[in-house]
């Protein structure tokens, strides 16, 4: 694997791509956004994230690095592209069935498919059917695989490195390639599994973190009722050796964990009762302290004489 591509060069795309870039791949980013594209062959960047513009400097003026808007030729592909959910909550995989597509012409022989985008289970195995029956003669020929990223927004170049990665191929063949590509530039240790475990454990774990988070947000509600002061009362109750409750906020933060779980609960809506009252929890929690701050805007203008506070 000389040659590898990116599709989406977003928050994950283009820091993967200029790791990787500066890790002995000739890398190819592709983004439908001209503007993206045109910023990134002049050595700049249009996100922010420490650190990212050097190495992506770095990398275009060496060559390792260039931005393209359609696909071209690779020994490589990945996948790394939004996948929002619907009104009703089902998962909006038409990115990555459209990035798919688009290098269906180019695969050959030997080369390998990855999606990084985080996707409803089965996601790897129906992209795998589309290139098969679009392109027959390379079944069971390339290798296609599941590898979810696991980074913090401010900290990806370091997490990038250093995090453990699950990797999960449609065979066994194809999670031995993937993690090839990923020993390149990966410090954590490489866990191998099958693609559906590597889709649901992307959404298992922000789902748990939600989870954890409703307990902290529902129990806040509680104590606000009942007039107990949720922080030490928290505080108390960590002093367990085995209880951890987080600190409650306004719902979720980041733009994972408020929509994962819903990947689980469209999916599998009988089953998943919990996660999706924790998902419930955490949404109405943001409603929760809205109201809470108005209704101290206006105990405050009540006692101190002042023009009524007018909700935005």
């Amino acid at each position: 694997m000389k040659k590898v591509l990116f599709l989406g060069l977003g928050y994950i795309g283009l820091p993967t791509a200029a790791v990787a870039a500066n890790h002995g791949f000739e890398v190819i980013g592709v983004d439908v956004n001209p503007v993206v594209v045109d910023t990134i062959n002049q050595g700049k960047i249009h996100i922010v994230e420490p650190d990212l513009a050097q190495i992506v400097k770095e990398a275009v003026q060496q060559g390792t690095l260039r931005a393209v808007s359609k696909p071209e030729p690779a020994d490589a592909f990945f996948v790394v592209v939004p996948t929002p959910f619907k009104q009703n909550h089902r998962a909006d995989i038409t990115y990555v069935e459209s990035a798919t597509r688009s290098v269906i012409p180019f695969l050959k022989e030997g080369d390998l498919f990855v999606i990084e985008s985080t996707s409803p289970v089965l996601t790897t195995e129906r992209m795998a059917d589309i290139i098969h029956k679009e392109r027959p003669e390379l079944k069971g020929k390339i290798y296609i695989a599941y590898c979810p990223e696991r980074v913090l927004p401010g900290n990806t170049l370091y997490e990038l490195v250093h995090n453990d990665r699950v990797i999960g191929g449609i065979n066994p063949e194809s999670t031995e390639k993937a993690i090839e590509f990923y020993s390149a530039f990966v410090q954590g240790k490489l866990h191998r599994t099958n693609a559906r475990t590597a889709e649901m454990c992307k959404l298992t774990e922000n789902s748990s973190r939600d989870s954890q988070i409703a307990f902290a947000n529902e129990l806040s509600m509680i104590c606000d009722k009942a007039g107990v002061n949720v922080w030490e009362l928290i505080t108390l109750a960590n002093k367990h050796p085995r209880v951890n409750i987080l600190q409650p906020g306004c719902g979720v933060g980041g733009h994972c964990i408020a929509v994962d779980p819903w990947f689980i609960v469209s999916d599998y809506p009988e089953q998943a009762q919990l996660i999706k009252r924790a998902r419930e929890t955490n949404d109405y929690k943001a409603d929760w302290c809205a109201n809470r701050v108005i209704e101290a805007c206006q105990q405050f203008v009540a006692e101190n004489d002042r023009e009524p506070v007018v909700a935005c």
